[in-house]
């Protein structure tokens, strides 16, 4: 007997028939993990982006007046730049921090 209420696995083949099927419930929402997972992977999207945005706009303030960091339309395709990236940072969840949201929304069952 087990104390944490689970029965053990069988090992042999004729006491598979009688294994206990893991219920439903226990299993997440295909739906719902498709949501989780974009809904992190856009909240990484965000962060990144956001973090970016605030290195960018430091290097604009330490930059000297005849800098490319201070003339507009470079600012405008830099911003566009950076947006890019960080989407693409946040789909390679570079960061890991979608992977700790979905540990978060959609926890895993531990044997």
């Amino acid at each position: 007997m087990r104390i944490d209420g689970q029965q053990p696995i069988p090992l042999n083949a004729k006491d598979e028939a009688q294994a206990p099927v893991a219920p439903a419930a226990d299993q997440p929402d295909p739906a719902y993990l498709a949501k989780a997972t974009k809904a992190s992977v856009e909240f990484e999207r965000f962060f990144v982006s956001n973090m970016l945005k605030q290195m960018r706009s430091s290097t604009r303030e330490m930059a000297g007046e005849d800098s490319v960091f201070k003339d507009r339309v470079n600012q405008d395709m830099q911003d566009m730049a950076d947006d890019l990236l960080a989407g693409h940072l946040a789909g390679q969840r570079a960061f890991g921090i979608a992977d700790a949201i979905l540990r978060q929304l959609v926890p895993t069952k531990k044997t």
